[in-house]
């Protein structure tokens, strides 16, 4: 059983979540998980006008997916960056290359899920998970949401992302904010929960 965590990462936030979910999914046996990064689109000139160079070089022995590893994984949870309520350019471009994997129905049955980062507490991080579940659904795929059995979503008293549609954290205007003990925990959550739904649809 296959499950990969495919993301985007521009400082680093979505990269810290996708090690947090990666773990969850790891609890359940039988479960072969691997983090990979989409490629980047930016020139390292102009990531390093965005101040982004530190977190790509904390990323840089991540392997870098391409079009086949999506065919190959039972699961595939995918992280994004917002961008204006919508995923990010880099992501974008990579699920433009699936098109062989529509046309075959390579993705169909599979389960799906999304997980995200934004600047502030209502910087799109809904939006863009719900218009990324849209290039799920088109392909095929089931997708897996962070319940409310995850009781932590619902407490009040703490800044943070988290929603039914799935795990998001906030990064602050200047990339400031670390994911915290909560969103930390929804991660590996949403996992666990990937992993254990994917295991009972192969057996």
């Amino acid at each position: 059983m296959k499950i990969l965590v495919l993301y985007y990462s521009m400082y680093g936030h979505v990269y810290s979540l996708a090690k947090e979910i990666a773990k969850g999914a790891t609890q359940i046996s039988s479960a072969e998980v691997e983090i990979k990064k989409v490629p980047e689109t930016l020139s390292d000139d102009i990531l390093e006008k965005m101040g982004a160079l530190k977190a790509k070089e904390i990323q840089k022995d991540i392997e870098v997916a391409t079009v086949e590893d999506l065919e190959k994984a039972d699961a595939i949870i995918f992280g994004t960056p917002t961008r204006f309520g919508n995923m990010c350019a880099q992501m974008r471009s990579f699920l433009d290359a699936t098109g062989g994997l529509w046309m075959s129905g390579a993705l169909v049955g599979k389960v799906g899920s999304v997980f995200t980062s934004s600047a502030t507490q209502h910087g799109g991080q809904e939006s863009t998970i719900l218009t990324f579940h849209t290039n799920l659904l088109h392909h095929g795929m089931i997708i897996v949401g962070l319940p409310y059995t995850f009781e932590e979503q619902m407490q009040t008293d703490t800044v943070m992302g988290l929603s039914p549609y799935g795990v998001s954290t906030i990064a602050g205007t200047k990339g400031e904010r670390s994911i915290n003990d909560h969103e930390k925990k929804a991660a590996e959550f949403l996992g666990k929960r990937v992993a254990e739904i994917t295991k009972k649809m192969s057996t």
